[in-house]
């Protein structure tokens, strides 16, 4: 049983009572809407985000109403993202599925991922506490931010490492932060010790980003249950590649400088990068990236007494990076 599975079993009823919640919010009278909404619940993954929550949650008190509400909550802003971002790249896979838009069409896909946020935006108003409905709109702006920052570094073909984690932290790690921070705050914690937390839910995040990243490198695409090469067809060099290209010691390294600021990109050029980068070691580079970033997140959860819900968080992070999909 992978670690995630094991983690759910032991909050299997807070689980059902998040499904549950997810639901109730989003059932409404237009029929379509509900076929839509049913089938697209019935793909869903992991649940990480949510499960952050109510563990952080467990960590600083007793799960309650509000912590249900604030899973619910991310989840559902989380899976608008996503239900957004298959119109924008024009994905037609997600989680081994079809997508909304290719299911339907973008224009129905728009208005479910807005029907979602709507949805999420009324579970953390129900909550009653302005601090979780506060980091749900922050995250939705930091979010949205990440994603045009993403667009304006491919466009002008940024290669700095440090601009890649800003992005990163943006359009990734700050869903997870915000998860830490809404669980504690549901069951009225705050202070130092949840500042240690938020840090290690960013930790959690950046490692999760490279991952999905390394992904994009992967030769047979069946492995992951969606495309590979996606990335460079949208003109992001991701840390994989970027280690690479700063390589300036490597004989190519100007053909392919020269080739990764191509506007639109062949598949064999796309597969040229893909070779380079594995070639340069930058597989192997991001793996130790995770492995750094892992050691400082363990580090701070050693700050805390050996509890189920600690062990469930190091389960987590060894999970993300060593996922297969």
């Amino acid at each position: 049983m992978s670690p995630i599975n094991s983690i759910r079993e032991t909050i299997a009823p807070e689980i059902e009572l998040l499904n549950a919640r997810i639901k109730d919010a989003l059932a409404s009278s237009n029929g379509l809407m509900n076929r839509v909404v049913d089938g697209y619940l019935s793909t869903k993954g992991k649940q990480i985000r949510p499960i952050l929550v109510i563990l952080t949650a467990r960590l600083f008190g007793e799960v309650n109403d509000r912590v249900i509400a604030a899973a619910a909550a991310v989840e559902m802003l989380h899976n608008a993202t996503l239900i957004h971002d298959d119109v924008v790249d024009e994905s037609k896979m997600r989680r081994s599925h079809p997508t909304v838009n290719s299911i339907w069409d973008n224009q129905i896909a728009v208005l479910v991922g807005d029907f979602f946020v709507s949805s999420a935006l009324q579970q953390a108003i129900s909550t009653g506490d302005l601090r979780i409905v506060e980091a749900l709109a922050h995250l939705g702006k930091v979010l949205s931010l990440g994603e045009v920052d993403q667009i304006y570094n491919a466009r002008y073909h940024c290669l700095d490492e440090k601009a890649y984690f800003n992005i990163i932290s943006y359009k990734t790690a700050s869903l997870f932060v915000s998860c830490i921070k809404m669980g504690a705050y549901a069951v009225g914690a705050d202070g130092d010790r949840l500042r240690d937390m938020e840090r290690f839910a960013e930790l959690l995040g950046l490692c999760f980003q490279i991952r999905d990243d390394i992904f994009d490198y992967f030769e047979d695409e069946s492995e992951v249950g969606k495309p590979t090469g996606n990335d460079l067809r949208e003109g992001k060099i991701t840390l994989p590649l970027l280690y690479a290209l700063n390589r300036t010691d490597l004989p190519e390294h100007d053909e392919m400088l020269e080739l990764s600021r191509k506007e639109i990109l062949e598949e064999d050029e796309i597969n040229t990068l893909i070779a380079f980068a594995r070639a340069a070691g930058g597989i192997e580079y991001a793996y130790a990236t995770m492995d750094r970033l892992r050691d400082e997140a363990y580090a701070i959860l050693d700050r805390f007494s050996d509890s189920e819900t600690v062990s469930a968080f190091r389960a987590i992070f060894t999970y993300i990076i060593t996922r297969s999909h």
